[in-house]
């Protein structure tokens, strides 16, 4: 029986274009900031809904799986206005999120530009890039949700806007993200993929485990528990 050639590590060599999710990517997921905001999601899925709190928690991550986000299904099915959502969920301490000078580095000595591709808002994205440094003038674009028309990662919808926005050749870009699925259409496109994982399989009380889901699938092209390491390794 023959055994199937590995396949081929791909080359970030040609990459002009760098797009970083935010949530978990560009911080550790060690800073649980995201379980905070889960939390206030559960709370607004009970107050929208009247259910009690087990109920309200399947309805959000149903929602979740099925829509992309949370958000995404309680404007399809229960006609939530998404700016008071999103303000009302993204009311956080971002304390947990500490400086990371050498992140800052990393991203800012990578030749091209570099975007930050989130299904939060531009809001929370810059008090999250606040914290880490730097990192704020570093991005030619924060492409949130709004931008995206609220039509989330994993749809396609979400990437074909944002690549034509910008005007980036995915054969030319790289994309990061802390999810395996939001990684399968951005390997479709064209573009190198790459997980970051927690270091030590890391996670919260809220998250479910099909969420942080690593079945090796090829649309996966590189993974790394070190974000600034694997990119001051990159030749």
């Amino acid at each position: 029986m023959d055994i199937p050639a590995p396949l081929p590590v791909r080359s970030l060599a040609h990459v002009t274009d760098w797009v970083f999710d935010l949530d978990n990517t560009l911080y550790p997921r060690t800073c649980n900031l995201f379980a905070q905001i889960d939390s206030l999601i559960t709370a607004y899925v009970m107050d929208v809904t009247q259910l009690e709190f087990d109920a309200a928690r399947l309805l959000q991550k149903s929602y979740y799986r099925n829509f992309g986000t949370t958000l995404n299904g309680l404007m399809q099915l229960h006609e939530v206005d998404p700016d008071h959502f999103l303000n009302t969920v993204h009311r956080i301490d971002y304390s947990p999120v500490d400086p990371h000078p050498e992140l800052a580095a990393a991203i800012s000595a990578l030749p091209g530009r570099k975007f930050i591709l989130t299904n939060g808002d531009v809001g929370h994205a810059h008090a999250v890039l606040g914290r880490l440094g730097s990192l704020g003038e570093v991005f030619t674009d924060v492409f949130d949700i709004r931008a995206m028309a609220y039509r989330p990662k994993p749809l396609p919808e979400a990437y074909s806007v944002f690549l034509a926005k910008h005007g980036i050749d995915a054969n030319r870009s790289a994309m990061f993200d802390d999810l395996e699925k939001n990684l399968k259409v951005p390997h479709d496109t064209g573009m190198v993929t790459v997980q970051v994982i927690a270091a030590d399989d890391f996670a919260h009380a809220q998250v479910e485990s099909w969420e942080l889901e690593r079945s090796g699938a090829a649309h996966v092209h590189h993974t790394t528990a070190d974000l600034a390491g694997f990119l001051r390794a990159l030749p």
